[in-house]
């Protein structure tokens, strides 16, 4: 079975490293949001895909789900010290990082070719490809004007009322080589438990993608349990643009291109009415505290695809 799954922040990395060890390598592409791209002290920071690829190759922070662990911040140190902007913090081995992926670009390279040589040096082994190789960063529109969006989100504290999103420069997005070809020949994609607005919209947003998933059988993991994010401001968002936030309104969210739902256990008395769109319902404990969680909640993802298969072929 050949499954791509589309990721952004820390839950995305969290389902991906279950997919990862259920999947041979050749069976998992991994379609990170860069929509969160941005640049801090000339460098390209790049934090899902970063995620994503330390979280793959044992390296992540267990305690905050992103950085590296073990990590020292003697850079930091010393920006603070020297009165810099240190509203970001990077470790020294993530700065590192950091410095050859701009290197790279500044050389010529795309973001593609970058990611596929950082997943190499860490033995990542599932494919792993940005969303886009062209910048297209979002901005998270507010009751206080416009921010990018890491501002919103770490400097601020996701504080200012949110308004709505832009990505910018996507008119001129592709989607970054291989990324097409995955969706074609893939037989589920699966949504992962990421924010929709700002991890998987970014991703939707990119020209030649929906259309390409049109074709798709794809499946999504609610990323709000009980009403409540699971993790990051997806609950806060939907309240603050007028809508409910619970499960129903994240099936919503994704629409028509929904063939299947995962559903946390919290909230199955909302299972008739997501079924009642269309979309096949599968109820399950959905939180991913521990790896062998997420290896649990990879199974039944992947079987509950296979299921939909198997129900297709027969119908």
């Amino acid at each position: 079975m050949k499954v791509v799954a589309l990721a952004g922040g820390v839950g995305g990395a969290k389902l991906a490293e279950g997919l990862n060890r259920l999947l041979l390598p050749d069976e998992l592409t991994i379609i990170v949001n860069t929509g969160d791209d941005f640049k801090y002290f000339g460098l390209h920071i790049s934090p899902d895909l970063d995620t994503v690829c330390y979280t793959l190759a044992g390296l992540a922070n267990k305690e905050t789900g992103w950085g590296r662990a073990n990590e020292t911040w003697q850079a930091m140190e010393c920006i603070t010290e020297l009165g810099g902007p240190d509203w970001f913090h990077l470790g020294d081995r993530d700065l590192g990082l950091h410095l050859e992926r701009t290197r790279r670009l500044q050389d010529g390279q795309t973001l593609s070719q970058v990611t596929r040589q950082v997943c190499q040096a860490l033995r990542i082994r599932p494919h792993v490809l940005p969303m886009s190789d062209v910048f297209v960063p979002t901005f998270v529109c507010t009751d206080e004007g416009e921010l990018p969006f890491q501002e919103y989100f770490v400097q601020r504290s996701c504080q200012p009322m949110v308004t709505g999103f832009r990505f910018q420069n996507m008119e001129k997005a592709q989607p970054a080589p291989g990324v097409i070809e995955a969706l074609v020949d893939s037989d589920l994609v699966i949504v992962c438990p990421s924010n929709p607005w700002v991890s998987i919209g970014p991703i939707l947003a990119v020209p030649g993608i929906r259309g390409a998933l049109a074709s798709c059988r794809v499946m999504a993991i609610s990323p709000i349990v009980g009403g409540k994010a699971v993790k990051g401001p997806a609950a806060k968002m939907y309240l603050e643009l007028g809508i409910q936030p619970s499960a129903v309104s994240v099936a919503r969210h994704y629409g028509d291109l929904l063939s299947g739902f995962i559903l946390d256990q919290v909230d199955c008395e909302l299972t008739i009415t997501i079924q009642n769109m269309g979309v096949q319902v599968h109820v399950t404990d959905t939180i991913m505290a521990s790896p062998a969680e997420r290896f649990r909640l990879a199974c039944e993802v992947v079987e509950f695809g296979m299921r939909l298969i198997q129900s297709e072929a027969s119908g």
